[in-house]
């Protein structure tokens, strides 16, 4: 293996799968939190670090981007990540037999609809995959749990029904970062992440948007959030298509400066194929 990428969860998490999906020659290190992966990877303890973002149905993953602009890496590819989630039972376990599921909160509701046809009762862990691993050791009669396949196979549970979330869309999208900032132009469509502060006057934020739009770069994201609490002083995150030498980008993140306190890239990487899809 050449290296090592941390992830926040047991092995078997969907960010372990998408670890061994968008770097399967490095070795795999879970962690306990979200910090603990930054650390992981500022200590050199770790080389990359595998962290979600957002989820097509759950929306935003909460801190996350409170979190990247404090860490002190960067983006240097992102991952999309089918998030298809299996019902799993000790072994010999039938699917009739199961009774209560336990899964993280946010795979609760995604498959609600397959849950209430087959009358199970959903219970929320901490980890689907640590839920697992208690399975697996417990063997509980009449208990499941929502996890991926991938859990399955580590924790030697059988898989007693496969892909039941109730949107056929459901992915993840996943940033993969490192220590240092790369701007080498490494695909053919390329995405660049910054974060900014806007001036506390009147129209700062339309202002600042207005470059973006007058010189056609496409803005895919914009989200913001309170630093240290305050109500005037809020930062935002944004994701656009095109590469900070492209002239048409350079002008509208030279537009925005004119309106913002701070500018700081966390990253420019190519768009992954999938996320067209």
């Amino acid at each position: 293996m050449t290296g090592k990428i941390a992830f926040q969860g047991e092995p078997g998490a969907y960010s372990h799968e998408a670890c061994i999906d968008a770097r399967p020659d490095m070795e795999a290190i879970p962690c306990a939190t979200f910090e603990d992966v930054i650390e992981a990877v500022r200590s050199g303890a770790t080389d990359l670090a595998m962290l979600p973002v957002e989820n097509s149905t759950y929306g935003r993953v909460a801190d996350i981007h409170r979190l990247l602009p404090e860490s002190g890496l960067h983006i240097l590819d992102e991952a999309f990540v089918r998030v298809r989630i299996s019902l799993m039972g000790a072994p010999g376990a039938r699917l009739e037999d199961v009774k209560d599921v336990r899964a993280h909160l946010v795979l609760l509701p995604q498959s609600a609809q397959f849950l209430k046809r087959h009358g199970i009762r959903g219970h929320a862990a901490a980890d689907s995959a640590g839920a697992a691993a208690d399975l697996a050791a417990h063997r509980t009669v009449g208990e499941g749990v929502l996890a991926s396949t991938l859990a399955a196979e580590i924790y030697g549970l059988d898989v007693l029904a496969r892909d039941i979330e109730d949107h056929g869309h459901n992915t993840t999208r996943f940033v993969i970062m490192g220590r240092d900032l790369s701007l080498e132009r490494r695909g053919e469509k390329m995405m660049t992440t910054f974060v900014f502060e806007v001036r506390n006057i009147p129209a700062a934020l339309y202002k600042a948007m207005g470059g973006f739009a007058t010189n056609g770069v496409n803005m895919t994201k914009l989200e913001s959030y309170m630093i240290d609490g305050s109500f005037t002083a809020t930062r935002f995150y944004s994701d656009i298509e095109g590469h900070p030498d492209d002239p048409e980008v350079a002008r509208a993140l030279d537009e925005l400066g004119y309106f913002t306190n701070n500018l700081d890239i966390l990253g420019v990487y190519p768009a992954d194929p999938r996320r067209d899809g």
